[in-house]
């Protein structure tokens, strides 16, 4: 038999850990000196451990654990219990991914600063374009609420192109909109360039109208990591005595399969004052 203190160490537990299973019944050790008190375990119970430490390790509660050990849960509740569990872990991998991409554009972001990228703002006016598009609500004008929203409205914009029959014949314009509800929301509007009468069913075709004056300088890469670029516009339009006059238009010059080729424009309507 081991100590408390060996078997801890052969697990790789704290003694702390181990007193806490004994205490809740989840692993009683196999004799308890009566007059010292001291714990003693077997090399056999370092199997129960293992499945008691992996359980707690996939984010199962002590209580599920102590089902599962001991075998009052069957194969297929537990085959369900895994795959859920093994969904909740991919959606949070998934959901640091994404922040960790944020923290990487903050970070380029703030490494940027003070760099004017003159040469890459030019100053055009914007001829009207007639669209396809539909519109949703975004929670805020972060890339974590603005993505999961245009994604999902430009897939199923084309999915109704196909339908009615209607074939874009220019890019993919993204434009926003603070909301009629407010409290930060964003109406986003996903549209593409298209010739075809004026529609309002499934989905709208309207005449986005000219803008006289606009900023613009491209963006190379996932729109997700667009934030060093969005702000390196707003500077250069400060420090050139600009205003902008709403949130900037997101053209789609090229959307390759892989994101970190993507090509897109951004354009800032512009007043001076």
């Amino acid at each position: 038999m081991f100590t408390i203190g060996d078997f801890a160490r052969h697990g790789r537990v704290s003694v702390r850990m181990l007193r806490h299973y004994d205490a809740t019944g989840l692993l009683r050790p196999a004799h308890v000196d009566p007059a010292s008190g001291y714990r003693h375990y077997t090399a056999s119970q370092l199997a129960r451990l293992n499945r008691i430490i992996a359980l707690k390790d996939l984010g199962f509660t002590l209580q599920q654990v102590r089902d599962i050990v001991d075998e009052k849960v069957g194969i297929e509740e537990l085959r369900g219990m895994l795959r859920l569990r093994r969904a909740e872990l991919e959606t949070a991998v998934a959901a640091a991914g994404a922040r960790l991409v944020q923290v990487e554009a903050r970070l380029r972001a703030i490494e940027s600063e003070g760099h004017m990228p003159t040469d890459d703002v030019v100053i055009k006016s914007l001829p009207p374009v007639r669209v396809a598009e539909l519109t949703a609500t975004a929670a805020s004008f972060s890339p974590e609420d603005i993505g999961p929203v245009v994604g999902p409205l430009y897939d199923e914009l084309f999915r109704c192109l196909r339908s009615a029959g209607v074939t874009p014949t220019g890019p993919g314009i993204a434009s926003y909109e603070d909301a009629p509800e407010g409290g930060g929301k964003i109406t986003v509007h996903a549209a593409v360039q298209v010739s075809a009468p004026l529609w309002d069913d499934a989905f709208r075709i309207l005449d986005l109208p000219a803008i006289d004056r606009a900023a613009t300088i491209v963006h190379r890469g996932p729109m997700d990591a667009v934030l060093p670029t969005v702000q390196a516009l707003a500077r250069w339009i400060d420090a050139n005595g600009h205003r902008s006059t709403g949130y900037p238009r997101e053209i789609n010059l090229e959307c390759p399969e892989n994101r970190d080729d993507w090509v897109t424009e951004l354009q800032a309507p512009l007043t001076r004052d």
